[in-house]
């Protein structure tokens, strides 16, 4: 199975200057780079021009990861073989880590199989962002829908 994180330089080639996918594959590659460790404690919140925006909960975060800054920013950018992001500004924020928190609680009750590689790397090509997002949902549906038949005929299956 081939990792979608490594299609990001792909898909970023292919969709040209277009700032949302820009920001969305820095916030794939920061998810990469920061790791698990970091995960529950910093997230990124957008990308403005090249500066990666990222909600810490304290001051004692904000210190700890801005003397990681330029390792962090040199990783994004070597994953995304390009340098879509060359500063990155630690804002205190918990009330945003509090709320991603209970959205990914929420996301863990109703979870959904990840997209296919090849299904991002469509969707990267569609240059209407609402059109985009419609593609992705549909897919998500499509996946979710299959995976819930499979699991009712696994259930039916065990009765007998």
């Amino acid at each position: 199975m081939i990792d979608a994180v490594l299609l990001l330089p792909k898909i970023l080639e292919r969709a040209g200057n277009n700032r949302e996918m820009r920001e969305t594959a820095a916030k794939i590659a920061w998810k990469r780079v920061a790791g698990e460790g970091l995960f529950p404690h910093a997230l990124p919140l957008r990308l403005h021009e090249k500066t990666l925006i990222v909600a810490v909960a304290d001051g004692v975060w904000q210190r700890q990861l801005k003397a990681m800054a330029a390792e962090l920013i040199f990783r994004i950018n070597k994953l995304l073989q390009d340098k879509v992001v060359e500063s990155i500004e630690f804002r205190i924020d918990p009330l945003a880590l509090r709320r991603r928190a209970s959205a990914t609680r929420e996301q863990q009750r109703t979870r959904v199989p990840p997209l296919p590689a090849n299904v991002v790397s469509s969707a990267a090509v569609i240059d209407d962002p609402e059109l985009r997002e419609r593609f992705m949902r549909a897919a998500e549906n499509c996946i979710a829908r299959r995976e819930s038949i499979k699991s009712e005929s696994r259930n039916s299956q065990s009765e007998i």
